[in-house]
């Protein structure tokens, strides 16, 4: 038996909560700080399942990990030499491992990493990661379901044009280029915060990077790269989170330490869904609406609307007065929640790769399962507007983004209990 979150609705939630680091920025900076020799320092470090399989991952590749959960922050010591090979059990657990391709065939000049596993939200290749790499001097194969990558001579500059702004390739050879030799440029490179905070991390390490925050990154490499303190940036897409929260159950939540900025598109939505939405420095404010009106959404790369908060606008136009359409333009299998949505009640039509929603006035309670990190996050929501209890299977997804999720939707008000399995008899 596994751990359900257990939802008894209807409830509303009122208060303030804080928003820690990004899950998709810290665990690419702890990739990143394997570029140098030495002892880095991350805070603003999110207590969630996905730190710890880093921080397993990197001990294993030789570093000594200090994870502090209490005071947010994580310690590594990267050795002179460290070990290549990205064992399979930790990187089919999370995709972001592959994140440590680019820094350990720069500083290492060779890398074996599992091919990833991850969320089931649709295909993610790494065929620009391997183009990237090869076009900088990498010799790349697919050796017993490892991506293998050999530079003997070091890596040279390249001019990438990137078919598709993707994260994890820009993530990757931006930071393999920081140690190449010569000039690295990324063109249609992604945008996000996170590349950003990434960028950030690498030029207080001594990295040469013009661009930052636009479609083209110009790397010139240098010699050697330095320890470095770091705090990472906060997720927006936990602040989203609570943002559709408000709105979808009519309450009103102060989302402190975020930054309004990185969801102008997100807030925009909201506030055509009836919210009232109050911005400010360190967060922002979301009261929302008896019962929302429908929203339209095509997810795109940043900055446009966010693929991770899709199953939120699904959820909220569930519930809605009348019909909204969302259209996933990022990650094709990410409608596999929609059947569990359904479960409660919800009318929800595919068609392709876009999905029309009939909002009903209540949902009703059921078991549903998640199978990724923010359908689990979005159910749990649901679950708060239906007539009943709702038992979410599947909350180790959860855990992979979200910190003691069940204890703040608790502290908002809502009536929400973990339970785990039964304890066997000794």
């Amino acid at each position: 038996m596994d751990e359900v979150i257990v939802v008894r609705g209807p409830s509303t939630l009122n208060g303030r909560v804080e928003v820690s680091g990004a899950k998709n920025s810290v665990l690419k900076l702890m990739a990143a700080v394997l570029l140098a020799e030495g002892r880095s320092t991350i805070t603003n470090v999110p207590d969630i399942q996905d730190v710890w399989i880093m921080s397993e991952l990197l001990r294993r590749l030789g570093c000594a990990v200090d994870y502090d959960v209490d005071a947010a922050s994580v310690h590594i010591d990267v050795p002179a030499a460290p070990a290549h090979q990205a064992d399979y059990d930790l990187v089919r657990a999370m995709r972001a491992s592959i994140s440590v391709l680019g820094p350990l065939v720069a500083r290492c000049r060779q890398a074996e990493v599992a091919l990833p596993g991850g969320d089931a939200i649709g295909s993610r290749g790494l065929d620009m990661h391997r183009a990237g790499l090869e076009q900088m001097g990498a010799r790349i194969s697919i050796d017993h379901g490892y991506l293998v990558a050999k530079a003997p001579n070091g890596l040279h500059g390249a001019h990438h044009r990137l078919p598709y702004p993707s994260v994890g390739a820009t993530e990757n050879l931006m930071m393999a280029a920081t140690l190449a030799r010569g000039v690295t440029v990324i063109d249609n490179a992604a945008r996000e915060p996170e590349i950003t905070d990434i960028a950030d991390l690498l030029v207080s390490m001594g990295a040469r990077i013009e661009g930052i925050g636009s479609p083209t990154l110009v790397v010139t490499g240098v010699e050697s790269l330095h320890p470095v303190r770091h705090s990472t940036v906060p997720d927006r897409i936990v602040a989203g989170t609570w943002a559709f929260a408000a709105a979808i159950t009519g309450g009103t939540v102060d989302v402190a330490e975020s930054n309004p900025g990185h969801l102008a598109v997100v807030l925009d939505k909201l506030a055509q869904a009836g919210c009232r939405i109050t911005r400010r420095d360190d967060g922002f404010t979301v009261e929302g609406p008896q019962r929302p009106d429908p929203i339209n959404v095509s997810t795109l790369p940043y900055p446009g609307f966010p693929t991770d908060l899709q199953p939120f606008v699904v959820a909220l136009n569930a519930v809605a007065n009348g019909h909204g359409m969302v259209t996933e333009n990022v990650f094709e299998a990410r409608w596999g929640f929609t059947s569990e949505l359904s479960r409660l009640g919800a009318v929800v039509r595919l068609d392709g790769h876009h999905a029309l929603i009939k909002g009903v006035a209540q949902l009703s309670g059921a078991p549903v399962e998640a199978n990724d990190i923010r359908a689990g996050a979005a159910l749990v929501i649901a679950g708060l507007v239906a007539d009943g209890t709702t038992e979410v299977h599947g909350v180790e997804h959860i855990d992979r983004g979200y910190e003691r999720f069940d204890e703040r939707l608790r502290a908002l008000g809502g009536d929400v209990v973990r339970l785990g399995p039964p304890k066997l008899p000794a």
